[in-house]
C-alpha cells in the first residue's frame, strides 16, 4: 500500500521493510493487477474440477454410509473378564 501511495520510492520503501526491491516491485504490480477485481459483480464460477471432486466426495460419502461394517470377533474391545 505504500508503494501505491508514492510518497517513497519502491526501493526505499524496500529499504525500509527488509524486503528485496524486486520482491516490492512484484507485489505492487500483483495488487495493481488484481485490484481490479475486488470490484467486479459478477461472480466466479468454482472450477469444474472442484465440482466434480465434490460429487465424487458425496457418492463416496453415501457408500459408507449405506454399507455394513461387520467386525471379526477378535476385533472387539477387550474387556477385561
Amino acid at each position: 500500500m505504500e508503494a501505491l501511495k508514492g510518497v517513497e520510492t519502491v526501493s526505499q520503501l524496500a529499504s525500509r521493510f527488509d524486503v528485496h526491491p524486486t520482491m516490492a516491485h512484484q507485489w505492487k504490480r500483483a495488487l495493481l493487477g488484481g485490484a481490479s477485481g475486488v470490484f467486479e459483480r459478477s461472480r466466479r464460477k468454482a472450477p469444474e474440477g472442484d465440482e466434480k471432486r465434490g460429487k465424487d466426495l458425496h457418492a463416496k460419502i453415501g457408500k459408507l454410509a449405506v454399507v455394513p461394517i461387520f467386525w471379526p470377533e477378535s476385533s472387539k474391545p477387550w474387556t477385561g473378564k
